[in-house]
């Protein structure tokens, strides 16, 4: 099993626009605010899961935090048995749901989550251990709020093991000692030291990311991929092995359809959309598998608003644009650390104000010269 060190997941950053907490830890391989090989994204996700399938075989249900650490709850839950459950939760708004469970996260951006718990009862039933997982455990707040809030709407719980997992792990022994009196067990790759990352970011100077200027596009930027099957939705609960497999059949559907026009020398960029980003990483991946092009880079937009920093070779966000969401049109986010690419897919289950995301993902391209552009999701699926 690859070790992991804190030099090979851990950047910090500068937020934006958060008086609660002035600093971000990025993650270089995680395919989020970075552009990484979606290979070695995928090999962290999975040695962490890997290493819970070892310790708790028994585990039927698996909750990924959003937006950072969708995809790696995905991944997870893709190396437990297939039938084993992964829900997500999320911040966006969806039909057809009867009972949300909402709880506070509250170093964030945005201060709710919530979770679908219309079929939660029924998959409790099935588990012995259920696996929270997240990008990286600081104090344990968010994961006690969420067991509060679980307890108080299922008593069953009382008799069902609970692991809090995460690539990075800062806890103190205070705050240890929290997740185990709410009987939570900690798992993880990396330690991290305690160290004040309030006061490392302090001397830095970071800009807001730039305003995207339209009118920068090209003509006819991109071109729509229509799909014949439709991706399946985390945030509602799916079967892991069968969203394993939604994501590879679309990607060999995607695959196929632009084989021809892919050349063994090109850049191409896999982009996911904030809460969907395990979609964009298995197409990275079989991208990267299929020797068809020179390189291949997956990252996401995202809600997070990251000070941007030139001229620091230590800082890990260098160039940022602020864009419309993909799901409301009235949300702002961002993209980061863009460059030039030949081709490039944007993968999302988005399905409303697509297009207008989409001219500014293609404007703020072409700053770095014209590339061929895909989408593939959305309404269009």
């Amino acid at each position: 099993m690859t070790e992991y060190t804190a030099n090979d997941t851990l950047r910090i950053a500068k937020r934006q626009k958060n008086a609660k907490r002035t600093y971000l830890l990025v993650n270089p391989l995680q395919a989020k605010h970075m552009p990484v090989s979606p290979t070695s994204s995928l090999n962290m996700m999975r040695t962490l899961g890997q290493k819970l399938a070892s310790n708790y075989p028994r585990t039927k249900l698996v909750v990924g935090f959003a937006e950072t650490a969708t995809a790696i709850g995905a991944a997870v839950a893709g190396c437990f048995s297939d039938d084993c459950i992964y829900i997500h939760t999320t911040r966006e708004d969806l039909d057809n749901v009867d009972k949300w469970l909402c709880f506070s996260e509250e170093h964030s951006h945005a201060v709710e989550q919530r979770i679908c718990g219309d079929r939660i009862s029924e998959w409790l039933l099935n588990t012995q251990q259920i696996i929270f997982v997240d990008d990286e455990l600081s104090t344990g707040k968010t994961l006690v709020n969420m067991v509060t809030q679980l307890r108080t709407q299922f008593p069953s719980l009382s008799n069902t093991k609970m692991i809090t997992a995460s690539v990075m792990n800062r806890l103190t022994p205070e705050n240890e000692k929290r997740l185990a009196d709410a009987g939570m067990a900690s798992e993880y790759l990396v330690k991290l030291p305690d160290d004040n990352y309030t006061e490392l970011v302090s001397g830095i100077s970071a800009e807001p990311s730039e305003v995207i200027d339209v009118k920068q596009a090209f003509p006819k930027d991109y071109s729509i991929l229509r799909l014949s099957e439709k991706m399946m939705n985390p945030r509602l609960g799916v079967p892991a092995g069968e969203y394993k497999e939604n994501c590879k059949r679309i990607a060999a559907e995607v695959i196929a359809a632009i084989k021809e026009q892919l050349c063994y020398k090109d850049r191409v960029l896999v982009l996911g959309t904030e809460e969907c980003m395990y979609p964009a990483l298995m197409l990275g991946e079989e991208i990267e598998r299929s020797g068809l092009t020179g390189s291949v880079c997956c990252h996401a937009t995202t809600r997070s608003p990251i000070g941007v920093c030139r001229g620091n070779d230590a800082y890990p966000i260098t160039e940022g644009y602020r864009i419309h969401s993909f799901y409301d049109g009235n949300r702002e986010t961002y993209i980061y650390d863009l460059k030039h690419y030949d081709k490039v897919i944007v993968v999302s289950d988005a399905d409303g104000d697509e297009q207008i995301a989409m001219a500014d993902i293609c404007a703020a391209l072409a700053v770095h010269g014209k590339s061929q552009v895909y989408f593939v999701g959305g309404r269009h699926v």
